[in-house]
């Protein structure tokens, strides 16, 4: 089963973050195996948040990564978002055409409930990183959408998504996560 888990950043938790940055990734390399697409949210070159798209037998499984994660364990985030996800893609983020860098990333999340809406996926799928919709743990409810994608703007980012179906739509910059090579 695969899962979206989106740390929003406490305000003030920067040092604390940078203090943490090796118990956080040697946390995520126990999960490399099992990581669809992870990353920073960022607010120019400060993280606000980090994302990670794995896949995980069930909801407990889940909900133990996000919740024994170091930075959540110490406090550096204020709020965590867990859904289930389905990876419409079938891909990681390793295996995006357009590669680690060059260009904007986004993450866009469309929350909402309610008739499911962006089940297809969109027409210019090439510059798709991940896509999915957000479900409920039994994956029976649809709860949103959510992307990863390259575009030249954040109005650009939103338009993946129809804007009246959902009841919310936030835009966050991102970029690739993981240990730097």
């Amino acid at each position: 089963m695969e899962f979206l888990s989106f740390h929003r950043d406490r305000p003030g938790s920067l040092p604390l973050r940078d203090e943490l940055l090796e118990e956080h990734w040697s946390y995520m390399d126990g999960f490399a195996e099992e990581m669809i697409a992870r990353g920073p949210t960022l607010a120019g070159d400060v993280p606000t948040g980090s994302v990670h798209i794995v896949d995980l037998p069930d909801a407990a499984a889940a909900r133990a990564f996000a919740f024994d994660e170091p930075n959540y364990q110490a406090g550096v985030y204020r709020d965590v978002l867990l859904r289930r996800w389905r990876n419409t893609l079938g891909r990681t983020m390793w295996d995006f055409p357009g590669g680690r860098t060059g260009g904007n990333r986004y993450l866009v999340l469309g929350l909402g409930a309610g008739p499911a809406a962006d089940l297809a996926l969109p027409p210019d799928q090439d510059e798709l990183i991940a896509y999915g919709p957000l479900l409920s743990d039994d994956g029976a409810a649809w709860l949103g959408t959510a992307a990863l994608l390259r575009a030249p703007d954040r109005d650009t980012a939103r338009a993946v998504l129809t804007p009246d179906q959902y009841a919310d739509i936030e835009v966050h910059d991102w970029q690739f996560g993981g240990r730097p090579s």
